[in-house]
């Protein structure tokens, strides 16, 4: 967990939010139902382990609030005591009753749940001797061994002499039995040898039992030589001795931590030169490592004397009550500040020479490539240096401070800035540092290094944030007030612009730490709250732009993107800061132009790639913004060179030539041909004045030397480099290829080379995807430019045909207005080119009933692309375009001019889709079924004027018996083939409800018992048969409702079937009484007598029918009596006890 998550840990705001609700232990009386059933479920393993699925799903709603258990901990202990006490329990329930305090202990912690347990003289011996019975090799009941060895850590707290409890042991040797001390020791030392979590709880009892003033005088050692002993002759090598030396290393924590610094100080000396000699920071065993540091600063503290440094700087008091009394006095109260002449008369004494090589110890455990590690010796630095002389703290201090050289590596960064936290926590970083402290903080907020393919320097920054939240708390406001607004901009840069979530979220929780000196605190957390910066595009797009508002943050989001993100490794994040720079150029127009602009065009020609990258499409998108700013303040004259001087569109303008001249193929020209492709695009929507300028032949030839050389790059920058080209292209001919809107310059035709258009190939799929928007507007263009591109659609080349194909797509429509029927031959049919709908115009301007057929014909055809070479079916991506692109234009067409599809083509285009919606790979088949459902939904309602035309027919068969039982026999026929077959069945029920519903079969209702009636009613029966589904049953319902009209035995027995369906399990009792009270009044023969008519619609309303099953089983009875219906009667399962 990081340093912040530690802090403030939570993720979505519905679990905070109910955390927050939680007010008491309200599942109390379902926990003890569950504690009660113990003894009656622990011999079934089905109902053992649901029972305690269901009680730590309990449990664990408390694990952030454990606090609300504490009222009840003692009633769920003495209850399971009991339990396992009684002797008649078995042991599979008392190894139960045993898990369940571990899932408490687990909860609420094993410190405070511990002190609960009975600790008086008679536990002490049964306690032992249950513990003795257990198998540590039983890998099932280790909650019984960890409990048990907890528990007796308790006992062993009694206040009288272990020795009287051996009675007479040692003046009788024929009994030869061990005394309670030596059990005691022999068990601990046994479980701190296993590999489960029983071993924590052995030093748990080790730190109690050893430190007793009995214990402690004959065996403390004896033991500390057992432990010496097994951390020197036990190799971490196997998995074996890694858990023998970790049990042997939390022993030694924990007695040092619990154990009297009188009684351990002479031990210290050889525990430090043992693990000195076994070199446990050069373990392989983070875990080693970790407690390791953790004896050693437990050592450090043994060798200082316990006291508080006078020197170190206090905040207030620790007390709550003297806080708020200081608070309502009217003078401020000042923070208790060092005393240095009172530091100076301190008295002197000697700091043993130990104390530097623990020191020096915790100092490289900062560095340790392992999180637990370096947190457990930051910590330790802190308590030391609690310990130290004012010099020599400092002295540690600034030996922490060389931890964030830009020489180390990431996990000392990381480390020190744990190790400042602690220090500044707890009042051991004086106020007169904070001026070399801060800098590094600052810097280790931003610190990202790339290694390899991934980043590092998360850690660094979330640890950073950390710091800021630990001196928030630690000084008063006016320390940090010269301070405040470096450390406030850097988090704020944090909060919005870092790549890491987490370090977003952990700076958006220190934006109100400073105690209110945070310029607009309260205005910038209500926009980049915990929860908002989770988006990262919402910080840079939105957020940023709202904190860039306030003055204090303009200029350092702008530098900080300027300077650390426009070059970062990250291509997303590079393009994310160049958008954000468009997005704040509205805050600092002027500074913007003057001073960002010049930064970044000798980067945007620089060396580096990414930086030269990020630079380009950072100045298309800042010169972008400012024409848009322009546009706001001018609207009939939007000028951008109102803001930019001479030298920057100078510099703008060269920038295409000097990238040139440094390569645009390979793996550079992969991120350089998108971004001087976007630079164009940009400043010719900013409308710059380079009409005819040199520079417009050579944005020119870039465009077509990028469409048609993408074989030369990876399949992956084809898509990115096709895109940005062609949005280039069609900015560039309509800002600088007309001379008034909608007529082309005559001077621009020759801008074109056609030798050069027959450079490059593109990939032939996207010849189609170029379909999408056919046929939406008029075009046109000038003819060498045109033909260029029609040249180049005769290559035997698929890639060069595709990138000249986009490119005639997306031209504007006054370059090719006029000539459609020119390029229709060169199968422009499959190009992007706009063009508009209508009947009766010009083949050569638009798409009328002259060109509409050869269309149609190419996108067809191109429904039967089966191609395949060593990739596979790559006719499929032919096959999807293709269906796409007839979506778009057949609706286009039925919007304008629906007159002009016929019926065969029509025909044509659904039979393939509806071919296409049966191949055998799953997303065509998908995507054919939408295009089909589309086009069908998309005209008329075709499903309401098919019901109707059904309904028409069978009304026209009314006479017609024989062709009525045809039709009702087919209907039945389908239903038997398709029985339980939701697929079918569920639609097919609905449909005959609604035939019903239409009196469709009224033919059939006037004949008693017709054969038909008889045989749906026995296929819907059987389709309802122990069926599971709500809405195939709800459907069946409404069916049986519509049969009520046949006369005869199958009325009755439909009113049977709705009847029983009245207590049926699932929640369709409601809906089936409120079916059965419409039936009835639609039907008025089911029941002749108004008297009982109207008691049956009674109770039919008024009855609770979601009641429990006996209530709802006397009404439905009743209802039975009334209809003259029998009851149901319920099927006893009968068992035989042979079987």
């Amino acid at each position: 967990m990081s340093a912040m998550e530690a802090v403030c840990d939570g993720e979505e705001p519905e679990v905070v939010t109910e955390a927050c609700l939680l007010s008491e232990f309200s599942e109390r009386g379902e926990a003890r139902a569950l504690i009660n059933n113990l003894p009656d479920i622990h011999h079934d393993t089905v109902s053992r382990e649901a029972t305690i699925e269901k009680f730590v799903v309990i449990m664990d709603r408390y694990q952030e609030q454990p606090h609300l258990l504490d009222p009840h901990l003692e009633w769920m202990l003495n209850m399971l005591l009991e339990m396992i006490r009684n002797e008649k329990s078995p042991p599979p329930m008392v190894h139960l009753c045993f898990k369940f305090l571990y899932i408490i202990s687990k909860v609420r912690g094993y410190k405070i749940f511990m002190q609960l347990f009975p600790h008086e003289v008679s536990d002490v011996q049964p306690v032992l001797d249950l513990l003795c019975r257990q198998d540590p090799k039983d890998t099932e009941t280790w909650e019984t061994r960890y409990i048990l060895l907890l528990w007796l850590s308790m006992t062993c707290l009694i206040p009288f002499d272990l020795s009287r409890l051996d009675g007479h042991l040692s003046t009788d040797p024929g009994l030869n039995r061990e005394s309670i001390m030596d059990r005691i020791l022999a068990v601990a030392k046994s479980f701190l040898r296993v590999s489960d979590k029983s071993r924590d709880a052995a030093s748990v009892l080790v730190s109690k039992f050893v430190t007793r003033p009995d214990v402690k005088q004959k065996r403390l050692g004896d033991f500390l030589d057992w432990c010496l002993t097994t951390i020197s002759q036990t190799s971490e090598v196997t998995m074996e001795g890694t858990v023998t030396l970790d049990g042997a290393l939390q022993s030694l924590a924990q007695l040092f931590k619990h154990g009297k610094r009188d009684d351990f100080l002479q031990y210290a000396p050889t525990v430090l030169q043992c693990l000195n000699q076994k070199r446990i920071a050069e373990s392989n065993q983070a875990t080693l490592r970790k407690l390791g540091v953790k004896v050693v600063q437990r050592l450090g503290l043994t060798f200082l004397k316990p006291r508080l440094a006078k020197w170190r700087y206090q905040r207030g008091s620790r007390s709550l009550a003297v806080n708020l009394a200081q608070s309502s006095v009217t003078e401020s109260v000042e923070a208790t500040k060092p005393d240095l002449e009172s530091v100076s008369q301190e008295e002197d004494y000697d700091i043993p020479e130990e104390v530097e090589n623990i020191i020096e110890q915790l100092l490289v455990g900062l560095k340790d490539k392992e999180t637990i590690v370096r947190w457990s010796s930051a910590k330790g630095i802190g308590r030391v240096t609690g310990r130290l002389p004012k010099q020599l703290a400092d002295d540690v201090v600034e030996s922490v401070l060389e931890c964030f050289s830009f020489q180390e590596t990431d996990n000392a960064w990381h480390g020190g800035c744990l190790a400042l936290a602690e220090l500044g926590r707890r009042g051991l970083l004086l106020p007169s540092r904070l001026s070399d402290v801060v800098p590094l903080i600052i810097k280790a907020l931003t610190y990202d290094e790339k290694r390899g393919a991934c980043s590092l320097g998360s850690n660094v920054r979330d640890a950073a944030c950390y710091v800021c939240w630990a001196f928030a708390r630690a000084y008063e406001p006016n320390e940090l007030k010269p301070y405040v607004n470096q450390i406030a901009s850097a988090l704020v840069i944090a909060t919005v612009f870092d790549r890491n979530i987490t370090c977003r979220k952990a700076a958006s929780v220190n934006i109100l730490s400073p105690q209110g000196t945070f310029p607009h605190g309260i205005d910038i957390l209500t926009a980049a709250d915990y929860f908002t910066v989770g988006n990262l595009n919402n910080c840079y797009l939105t957020i940023s732009v709202y904190i860039a508002g306030f003055e204090e943050y303009t200029k350092p989001l702008i530098d900080h993107l300027v300077a650390m993100k426009v070059n970062h490794w990250d291509g997303v994040i590079r393009e994310l800061a160049t958008k954000g720079l468009h997005n704040l150029t509205i805050q600092a127009p002027e500074y913007m132009a003057n001073t960002v602009l010049p930064q970044l065009l000798p980067m945007a020609t620089g060396m580096d790639l990414h930086r030269r990258h990020g630079a380009i499409l950072a100045c298309a998108e800042i010169t972008h913004a400012l024409y848009e700013l322009a546009t706001q303040n001018n609207r009939l004259h939007p000028w951008v060179t109102d803001f930019l001087s001479s030298d920057t569109i100078e510099g703008l303008k060269n920038i295409h030539q000097k990238v040139c001249r440094i390569s645009l193929l390979g793996f550079g020209g992969e991120l350089m041909r998108p971004a001087v492709c976007c630079l164009i695009e940009k400043l010719s929507l900013s409308k710059m004045p380079f009409k005819d300028d040199p520079v417009i032949t050579g944005w020119q030839w870039l465009i077509d030397d990028s469409l048609k050389n993408l074989h030369l790059f990876s399949s992956g920058a084809r898509r990115g480099i096709q895109d940005a080209a062609l949005s280039a292209l069609a900015a560039l001919c309509l800002q600088y290829y007309q001379v008034e809107p909608g007529v082309a310059d005559v001077e621009m035709q020759g801008t074109g080379n056609a030798d050069q258009a027959l450079m490059g190939v593109f990939l032939g799929v996207h010849i189609l995807l170029a379909i999408n928007c056919l046929f939406t507007s008029i075009c046109c263009h000038t003819d060498q430019l045109v033909s260029q591109y029609l040249l180049a659609l005769e290559s035997p080349e698929v890639l060069m045909r595709c990138g000249c194909t986009l490119a005639l797509g997306s031209l504007p429509p006054f370059m090719i207005r006029g000539k459609l029927q020119k390029v229709r031959p060169h199968n422009v049919s499959s190009a992007q080119v706009s063009v508009g709908v209508c009947a009766q115009g010009s083949p050569d301007r638009v798409l009328c009933e002259g060109n509409i057929r050869p269309v149609y014909e190419a996108l067809l055809g191109c429904m039967n692309d089966y191609s395949t070479d060593s990739r596979g079916d790559v006719g499929a991506w032919v096959r999807a375009a293709a269906m796409s692109s007839l979506m778009d234009v057949t609706l286009l067409v039925v919007a304008s001019a629906p007159e002009l599809l016929s019926s065969d083509l029509v025909q044509r285009m659904m039979c393939c889709l509806a071919q296409q919606a049966a191949e055998k790979i799953d997303r065509y088949r998908a995507h054919a079924g939408t295009v089909f459902l589309r086009l069908l939904h998309s005209t008329d309602p075709a499903v309401r004027y098919s019901s109707q035309s059904l309904f028409e027919y069978l009304k026209g068969i009314q006479q017609d018996a024989t062709v009525l039982q045809q039709f009702g026999d087919t209907l039945l026929r389908i239903f038997r083939d398709n029985l339980r077959n939701d697929r079918v069945s569920v639609p097919l029920l609905k449909m005959v409800d609604q035939i019903l519903a239409n009196g469709c079969f009224d033919r059939f209702a006037s004949e008693e018992s017709h054969p038909f009636c008889v045989e749906l009613l026995a296929i819907c029966k059987e389709e309802i048969r122990k069926s599971k589904d709500v809405q195939k049953l709800l459907s069946c319902i409404a069916v049986f409702c519509g049969m009520v009209q046949f006369k005869g035995d199958v009325r009755e027995k439909v009113l049977v079937q709705l009847l029983m369906l009245l207590c049926h399990p699932f929640p369709i009792r409601k809906m089936t009484a409120s079916q059965v009270y419409e039936m009835l009044l639609t039907y008025d023969d089911v029941i002749d007598d108004d008297q009982v008519l109207a008691d049956v619609m009674a109770s039919l309303s008024d009855t609770n029918w979601e009641s429990d099953i006996a209530t709802v089983r006397t009404h439905r009875n009743q209802l039975c009596d009334w209809l003259g219906v029998p009851r149901p009667i319920l099927v006893t399962k009968v068992t035989h006890l042979g079987d």
